[in-house]
């Protein structure tokens, strides 16, 4: 085949604070030739995601720093365009890690198949991707079942949709929180969420409250900050806390105080378990079994922002930081 280029968004800055245009780079590679055992793919859809915020600074974390002048890295869902290896062969469609370019060559380990039928391709970056993964673990980390109580707050972001969603399909009474009235509106109507406020309208322990009078068994963290110490209030006794994430900490330049009420897991009881995806991803085949399942029988929606364009990926991902999202936000880079 003749040379491929791909054009590639890379790291030229570390940001501080929330993240500008100038903190990142456009770029264009050419792919080295197919060796054996390799894989050529072409991006269909990239995925950007909150937590990247904390790759892009000099930190040890659970997972490697981005490094300047190199190509960023995430969730893509792509189509096999050139194939050395019996794996994988033309035409297969896959998902990896290296999203934020358009093309990319990788060994056939890296990549994981999954069933073009299912439509729209890109629904394996959110709903039957890492991010519905990261909803379906953290239910089941922490044992939901039919009669809990859970509040949900960053309910209309990418995994927060989903973990209502499954709540309800576990026979739970389902409350979110969001940043509007229009996405407060989507996850009542189009998730079937019991009860949604908008945290901006006030105090997010009095909403809480009107919302679950008797209080809540189940605490679904997307967010920190007032949401976690409005739960701490508002669970009852021996209730649970799933810290999946902390949006609203992500660009502070210095940690904020933790919450004022922290006394209440002792007083109350209450578990808290921290959730990386990563460590269940030997149960990806049970996850995608089921919630496969309940998406081809059109029992679970999938919400998304679709943006066009590599060159719409900076602005897509700083974005997520304003709200600019209802499900998960993609970027559609060819068809």
């Amino acid at each position: 085949m003749p040379k491929i280029t791909s054009r590639e968004i890379r790291l030229a800055s570390r940001p501080t604070g929330v993240p500008t245009a100038s903190n990142f780079t456009l770029a264009e590679t050419t792919l080295e030739p197919l060796q054996d055992q390799q894989v050529l793919v072409r991006n269909l859809f990239m995925s950007v995601d909150p937590y990247m915020r904390g790759r892009m600074n000099d930190k040890k974390s659970y997972v490697p720093p981005f490094e300047i002048g190199k190509v960023l890295e995430g969730g893509a869902v792509g189509e096999v365009i050139e194939s050395r290896s019996s794996e994988f062969k033309v035409g297969d469609v896959v998902t990896s890690r290296y999203g934020w370019r358009e093309a990319f060559i990788a060994a056939p380990k890296d990549l994981h198949g999954v069933n073009k039928a299912v439509q729209p391709l890109s629904v394996y970056l959110g709903t039957l991707g890492m991010t519905g993964m990261t909803a379906w673990a953290g239910l089941t980390m922490v044992e939901v079942k039919a009669g809990d109580v859970i509040y949900i707050s960053g309910a209309a972001g990418a995994v927060g949709n989903v973990a209502g969603q499954l709540a309800k399909l576990r026979g739970c009474r389902v409350i979110g929180s969001a940043g509007s009235e229009e996405k407060v509106k989507q996850i009542l109507e189009e998730c079937g969420f019991d009860a949604a406020f908008n945290y901006k309208n006030g105090p997010v322990l009095e909403q809480l409250n009107r919302a679950a009078p008797d209080g809540i068994d189940v605490y679904f963290d997307n967010v920190g900050g007032e949401s976690l110490e409005a739960a701490l209030s508002a669970l009852r006794v021996n209730g649970r806390i799933i810290a999946c994430g902390g949006i609203s900490g992500y660009n502070e330049e210095k940690p904020k105080p933790g919450p004022s009420n922290l006394f209440n897991m002792t007083t109350k009881r209450l578990t808290m378990k921290g959730l990386i995806v990563g460590d269940w991803l030997n149960r990806q085949s049970q996850f995608e079994k089921e919630v496969s399942g309940y998406f081809q029988a059109g029992r679970l929606k999938s919400l998304e922002t679709v943006v066009d364009g590599l060159d719409e990926a900076v602005s897509a991902f700083i974005g997520l930081f304003d709200g600019k999202n209802v499900g998960k936000m993609v970027v559609k880079l060819s068809q």
